[in-house]
């Protein structure tokens, strides 16, 4: 979270400042990757089609920081619904059978960071939640909104998304404990 500042740089952002929407980029897209992985399979591609849909629509932006994870999110999810009908309508043929997996020369920085950190296999454990469950998790525990914007993006309740989350950390705490996460 950027915190205070969040204003200025939105405002330097919303003017033009590649610098300020660097810093507002950096802050979010970790959280953002952590979120698409669970709900998309091509979540680097969602991820690159949220952005660009916040870099176009970014000067009619309007609230503070929590209103903005909470537009970024909503764009994000309707990307990733967007891919799901896409991915429907045309096969997928597997990296490793096209022979693209040969030609990556190294691996990316950012997941080498991501998996030198436990939140990699925290990810993994919300990934194995039912979707709606772990979607929510993500988006109130993770990402930080509350009930209200989660529920709003989800097309639930506050209380329909406060006790599927109480329900899905409950399945995850049983899921952590298996894996030897929490010790």
């Amino acid at each position: 979270m950027i915190g205070a500042a969040f204003g200025v740089i939105l405002g330097r952002a919303q003017a033009g400042d590649e610098a300020a929407f660097a810093c507002i980029f950096r802050d979010v897209q970790p959280t953002l990757l952590r979120y698409l992985r669970v709900i998309v399979p091509e979540a680097e591609d969602v991820a690159g089609e949220t952005w660009l849909q916040v870099a176009v629509s970014l000067a009619g932006f309007r609230g503070g920081e929590q209103a903005f994870r909470a537009w970024l999110f909503t764009i994000a999810r309707h990307r990733a619904a967007d891919a799901g009908r896409s991915r429907a309508r045309r096969p997928v043929v597997p990296l490793e059978a096209s022979g693209a997996a040969e030609q990556v020369v190294s691996p990316d920085a950012a997941d080498l960071a991501l998996e030198a950190i436990s939140a990699r296999a925290v990810v993994a454990l919300i990934a194995a939640l039912p979707r709606d469950q772990a979607e929510i998790i993500m988006l109130r525990v993770v990402i930080g909104l509350d009930a209200g914007e989660v529920a709003r993006m989800v097309g639930k309740t506050p209380g329909a998304v406060r006790v599927a989350a109480h329900r899905g950390l409950r399945r995850l705490a049983g899921l952590a404990e298996r894996a030897s996460v929490t010790r």
